[in-house]
Parts: structure tokens; sequence; C-alpha cells
């Protein structure tokens, strides 16, 4: 029993915990970077979110958990974990200093306003009445973080989710999940942009 459980370990720690000497990659590595090239992620193409990424390797390559997929992707994106990045991560994939990369969907609450063109609006007013766990197709210029005008053609509704309420002492206030981190810039006046 005991050879058995040792023959096992290592075949376990030489076929999937060690990066192949060739590349550096392990198994699950490329089995993320060639789940992403089936799907047609390419440089020249449009972001997708995470979590489709990670069903697609977890449903055709991976058939593990979820988080050590994702865990993966995000550590694939990170320049200060890799020499070269071989993905090109869009959004919060953490940071030098141990912060963790942001939940493979973006949650926000419904009383969050977004800037568009034309001022800002409450974001559950953009689809009225949206259920959960519904993708809405819609027409909106937003404004970016720099202010410049950018083409929004989905709404996800994930669905209701605790909240938790921050409130400052100069009377800030803001509510959000507890899987995603706050980001914000403070200009030179002082007052912080959140985004």
């Amino acid at each position: 029993m005991r050879s058995s459980y040792l023959d096992y370990a290592m075949s376990v720690i030489v076929g999937r915990a060690l990066p192949d000497v060739r590349d550096g990659l392990k198994p699950v590595h490329r089995r993320v970077l060639y789940a992403m090239h089936e799907a047609g992620l390419q440089p020249n193409r449009p972001y997708r979110k995470s979590a489709n990424v990670v069903g697609g390797v977890m449903g055709n390559f991976h058939p593990h958990g979820d988080s050590a997929i994702y865990d993966t992707l995000v550590r694939l994106a990170q320049d200060f974990a890799m020499r070269n990045p071989l993905v090109d991560g869009q959004g919060n994939f953490g940071s030098i200093d141990s912060d963790p990369a942001a939940a493979m969907r973006y949650c926000i609450t419904g009383a969050t306003r977004v800037a568009t063109t034309k001022g800002t609006l409450r974001i559950d007013s953009i689809v009225p009445g949206a259920r959960s766990d519904s993708d809405n197709d819609i027409e909106l210029e937003l404004l970016d973080r720099l202010g410049k005008p950018v083409r929004a053609s989905k709404l996800f509704h994930s669905g209701s989710h605790p909240t938790l309420r921050l409130r400052t002492e100069m009377g800030h206030e803001l509510t959000g999940t507890e899987n995603h981190p706050v980001l914000c810039l403070v200009d030179m006046a002082g007052v912080p942009l959140l985004f």
C-alpha cells in the first residue's frame, strides 16, 4: 500500500505540480491557453469574462474546481508574476502587494450610478425589470474613467447578493458586495473619483 501511494504521489507531482522544463508551463496552464485559443480569444478580438474561459476549461479539459483554473488564469495575466504575461487581462488581476484579484464576475448594486454622454443614471434603470441571471442587449454610450465615450452593448444581471455599506467621516457613502475591492483615484483637490 505504501509503495502504491508513493508511486501515485510522485506521478501527480511530476505530471501536474512541476512545470515542464521546456517552457515552464504546468498542464493547467496549457489547458487554459488552449481553451482560449479554441474560443478565438486573440489579441485583435474583444475581451470576454473570465468566468466564460474558466467554464470552457472546466467543461472540456480540466474537470476540477473552478478556483484552481481561475487562479491559473489570473497568474498568466500578472506582469509581476511572469516575466512575459501570456494573457492580456482587463480588470483587477491583483497586485504585487498580495491584493487578490477580483471575482470571475463583476458585481455592482442597482443604485450604482454610471456616467453616460447625457449625464448619470442608476444602473438598475438601464434595463428596468431585468431578471436575475439574464444577459440584456443595450445600446448606450458611457464615459470611461478618462471621460471618453465608449459603447456598451450588454448588461448582465447576476441576481441579488449581500452588500456592505461604507461611510467616511466626510459623509461619502459606498455600497458594494463583499468580494469586490473599491478602486478610486484621488485628484488634486482631494475628491475621490470612483470607477
